[in-house]
Order: C-alpha cells, then structure tokens, then sequence
C-alpha cells in the first residue's frame, strides 16, 4: 500500500508539537475551463518545532495523534526567510 504524502505551506504554529499547513487543489472546471483553487487545512506532527510560519513542507500520512492529527512532518522543502 502506497504512503499518503501532501505538500503544503505551514499557516501556523501557535501550538506546541503542531503545526497547521494548508494544501491547495488547483484543477480545470468541466465546463467553464477555469482554473479552480480548493483549499483544506491539516494538523500536523512537529515533535521538534522546527517550522516556522511560509515553510513549504513535506507530511505523510501516520497513525491517529489526536481527535484531527493524522500527518507527521516529513522534511522542510524550503525555509521563509521571515524574521518574527
């Protein structure tokens, strides 16, 4: 069975070991021909709270950590250079 892996932009990280990233759909309406852009939000695990907030990063799909965590931080694809 294949590993469920998402790429997404870390949104926030006010909570300890958590982060929230969104992941964004784009794809082409039927009939309208419009590119469309559907975003879902996802918890998930940072045992060290290495992200910080514009991270793109890598998640993969891991046992139940709470009532809505069911992603584990894989790797940072790329680092913000915000300064907070």
């Amino acid at each position: 069975m294949a590993v469920k892996e998402k790429i997404g932009t870390v949104i926030s990280t006010s909570m300890q070991k958590t982060i929230v990233i969104k992941v964004e759909n784009r794809y082409s309406h039927p009939i309208y021909s419009k590119t469309i852009v559907k975003t879902r939000k996802y918890l998930v695990h940072d045992e060290s709270n290495q992200c910080n907030i514009g991270d793109q990063v890598l998640v993969q799909e891991c046992r139940p950590l709470s009532r809505r965590k069911r992603w584990a931080l894989t790797k940072i694809i790329s680092k913000t250079s915000l300064i907070s």
